[in-house]
């Protein structure tokens, strides 16, 4: 699994987006899927909203500005590059677990990060400067504690954040398992919950920030999971629907 501090951004006039091969590895499918995907469903994607269409002096300029990073073949004569409702389309038109699991890290880590806000006035500037020299000063006695805190939240490594992917995976498909036949869309809001949960426990805003001294209390958390109340609700509701559509 991949983590959004590992991914780097890519920005094209000025909005956050994605290639397709980008979309390809995060939804752990090709990009030939990708591709066919949007040529199926071509009417469902509106240019400028969903994506940005590339060719001529547009892609040329783009391919400048991401020469580094390798994310455009030299030979690609067109391009699309995915926003982030786009990236939602895709995730729901493949339907597959890591995709559903994939957009959520994607919306609240890639498309929405954190930003920094920097002082501007001089006097600001200098009350932020004597405080940090003071707060350096009163940790020369305590670097000791501050290596340990620093370690006690340390994001969670990938092998341990793969196993916890996992295991969310294997334990929404026992759950589904027990309702028989069910629908993407009710796949999806099972999801929703445990991700959720996850989430709430751990206070995080994403799986990806994840604390590694955390790791033992998430997975005993996923082993016992059940979905919520008002998850069940839905699920039973578009089940009800479901079962009533005519053949």
């Amino acid at each position: 699994m991949i983590h959004m501090q590992e991914v780097q951004q890519v920005k094209f006039n000025g909005d956050l987006i994605l290639t397709t091969e980008q979309l390809a590895k995060f939804y752990g499918t090709t990009s030939r899927r990708i591709t066919d995907n949007f040529n199926a469903n071509r009417d469902k994607f509106i240019e400028g909203t969903h994506y940005f269409h590339l060719e001529g002096s547009q892609l040329k300029q783009f391919k400048n500005q991401t020469r580094k990073t390798g994310l455009v073949s030299e030979h690609a004569g067109a391009i699309n590059l995915w926003t982030k409702r786009g990236a939602s389309r895709h995730s729901k038109m493949l339907g597959t677990d890591q995709a559903w699991d994939m957009f959520d890290e994607l919306e609240e880590n890639y498309f929405n990060p954190k930003q920094l806000v920097l002082p501007t006035s001089p006097r600001e500037i200098a009350r932020l400067a004597l405080q940090a020299n003071e707060e350096t000063n009163q940790r020369l006695d305590s670097v000791e504690g501050d290596v340990k805190d620093l370690k006690e939240n340390q994001v969670i490594p990938n092998p341990e954040y793969s196993a916890l992917s996992r295991r969310v995976n294997q334990r929404v498909s026992e759950v589904a398992h027990s309702y028989g036949h069910i629908t993407k869309k009710q796949r999806g809001e099972l999801f929703k919950d445990i991700n959720g949960g996850i989430k709430k426990i751990a206070n995080v805003s994403a799986r990806s920030m994840l604390r590694k001294k955390d790791y033992q209390m998430v997975m005993d958390f996923i082993n016992d999971w059940e979905p919520s109340t008002a998850t069940k609700t839905i699920i039973r509701q578009t089940s009800l629907k479901f079962d009533k559509e005519p053949a």
